[in-house]
């Protein structure tokens, strides 16, 4: 796979950052067309953009031949988008805190972190086929 594939409410890249664009501007005309809140849309799309890293860096160990799914969808007033990978998976237990005296300083390891501030439920399923991430937000 070497581009991003839309598919009705699905995208689809390969592993790798170069797609981050295709993919925040996706989500975001798709939570336009359902009439959202600007700083809604803001919220969704920055945790999306985590998602989708850490689904490339840690999930997908950025390799091409790996891709990266995120589907959007619209039901009784919340927004769910649900992010895949076909990595190895981990255990959501083990995400340190990043407000530990020990992780202030750390460049990485906040992005959990933020997803769960921002969105109203934060649902992670990991196996050794990968993780799917599931997000919502009232809208």
């Amino acid at each position: 796979m070497d581009k991003a594939t839309i598919s009705g409410n699905t995208i689809t890249i390969p592993a790798h950052d170069k797609f981050l664009v295709a993919v925040d501007e996706f989500i975001e005309g798709v939570l336009r067309r359902y009439n959202t809140d600007e700083s809604v849309i803001a919220d969704i799309a920055i945790s999306v953009s985590e998602l989708v890293i850490n689904a490339i860096s840690h999930g997908s160990r950025s390799s091409l031949d790996k891709s990266i799914i995120v589907k959007i969808r619209k039901t009784n007033g919340e927004v769910k988008v649900i992010v895949s990978d076909h990595g190895s998976g981990f255990n959501p237990e083990e995400i340190e805190d990043p407000l530990a005296d020990e992780n202030l300083l750390k460049e990485a390891g906040r992005g959990i972190f933020i997803v769960r501030s921002l969105m109203d439920t934060v649902d992670i399923k990991a196996s050794e086929q990968g993780t799917t991430v599931t997000i919502t937000k009232a809208i």
